[in-house]
């Protein structure tokens, strides 16, 4: 019955990778992936005597953490959005060089992914990229560029990519400790991309015609407001955490719940003005993409059952015995399979095979859990269906998958060698025995 569950969790891990190809939603195979492993467990795969609805529950009770945490941080920067909060990070970008502009956009996405999220600041960015540039072909290489800087800003923050929230919330890594040992390996990673980059980019760029502001949006006089708010509420949820000891998903709603009072307050006083419709938080709730919600809600389920069935806990030993104990050398296979599949079951199943420890590398802030969050984070810019940033990317921009790995493949993955160096130059002034 156990062979039965990994076959499935393969076969559904394949479909999850050939999206693009079978046209299907990547939540569908997660969602009857989950259904179908719990299924098999309970019927046959959990040992004699266990409570397969308390393991159920128990593994359920985590995952929601990490749902209710995306469904609010998302929730935050679409109300932000929607009131042209955003508006001054185009304002911010303009210029008529094309390799100016690349510098910029790759700065700001770095900063805002860290602050945001690596696939809310993707949509923002492009959306801003076809206010800048009218030309197809130098759009598609900005678009390259901003999936590289997503995932690279993302994986030095705690909030701002999916697998650095789980680590986070797990309490694999801390606020400061991915800070402090992170930003440099990933600030390398991005520039060494973006000099690359810089080979395709030549003379000036020709800007397309400025679209008028929706209402409420670019004349709106407290986008300012809205946008403090918003961001401000995003980086003190870790601040939350550390003065309550609340999980992070306690802050995002925290966060939430006071824009969305002020919001309704601002909607409410302009109703007579204006129509304010469309800025209503409960008309923006309808924008969440929960597909996605429910493909997180789907894989991180099916891996559970690996860790029931006690899969994980031995492909872990063997990997480790295979590459002799070498963490770089596994956390780097680690990041270019991502690239390949979803990072998030990946790291899913990493943070199951290898038990959090009290000290050594596999203690919160430890080398193996450090080099997981960048590899994992910034490997899946290998391939533009490795990344949620790349998938978005992909589809708004409408590169294919052969374009991008010919052109940001090979980019990506100096990037990522380059990054995984500064790591290791610096990893013994934090890991001194």
């Amino acid at each position: 019955m156990v062979t039965a569950i990994v076959v499935f969790f393969i076969l559904g891990y394949l479909c999850i990778a050939l999206e693009s190809v079978l046209k299907i939603n990547k939540a569908v195979p997660a969602l009857l992936m989950c259904v179908v492993c719990w299924t098999i467990y309970a019927c046959g795969a959990a040992p004699e005597g266990a409570e397969t609805s308390s393991r159920l529950l128990h593994h359920l009770g985590d995952t929601c953490e990490i749902l209710f945490f995306l469904m609010g941080a998302m929730t935050i920067v679409e109300i932000v959005d929607a009131n042209g909060g955003f508006y001054f990070v185009q304002d911010a970008l303009a210029t008529k060089s094309k390799r100016t502009l690349l510098w910029r956009i790759t700065f700001m996405t770095f900063i805002l992914s860290a602050i945001l999220d690596n696939l809310t600041t993707s949509i923002v960015m492009i959306m801003v990229l076809r206010k800048l540039v009218a030309d197809t072909n130098d759009r598609m290489c900005f678009g390259g560029m901003i999936i590289i800087a997503a995932n690279a800003g993302g994986a030095f923050s705690p909030i701002g990519d999916v697998t650095t929230i789980m680590l986070w919330i797990r309490g694999m890594i801390s606020t400061g400790g991915v800070l402090s040992q992170l930003i440099l390996p990933s600030i390398v990673s991005v520039v060494v991309a973006a000099l690359c980059v810089q080979l395709y980019l030549k003379g000036e760029l020709v800007a397309p015609k400025r679209d008028a502001a929706a209402p409420g949006e670019e004349n709106n006089p407290d986008r300012m407001l809205i946008l403090c708010l918003g961001v401000g509420g995003l980086i003190f949820v870790p601040i939350f955490r550390m003065l309550t000891g609340l999980p992070p998903f306690m802050g995002i709603l925290l966060a939430l719940g006071l824009l969305w009072l002020v919001s309704e307050y601002r909607c409410n006083k302009r109703l007579l003005m204006v129509d304010t419709s469309h800025l209503k938080v409960t008309t923006i709730l309808s924008r969440i993409d929960m597909a996605t919600i429910l493909f997180f809600l789907g894989i991180l389920m099916a891996v559970a059952t690996l860790q029931e069935t006690g899969v994980l806990t031995a492909f872990g030993a063997w990997l480790n015995e295979a590459s002799d104990g070498n963490h770089y050398l596994v956390t780097g296979i680690i990041g270019v399979v991502s690239s390949i599949v979803d990072n998030v079951p990946l790291v899913a199943g990493c943070m199951d095979m290898y038990p959090i420890a009290a000290t050594g590398d596999f203690a919160m802030d430890g080398l193996f859990w450090q080099l997981l969050a960048y590899c994992a984070g910034v490997g899946g810019s290998m391939l533009i269906i490795g990344s949620a940033a790349g998938v978005v990317v992909m589809g708004l921009e409408k590169i294919s998958f052969g374009w991008y790995l010919r052109r940001f493949t090979w980019i990506a993955f100096v990037g990522y060698i380059a990054g995984i160096l500064m790591y290791a130059l610096e990893a013994p002034f934090f890991h001194a025995a």
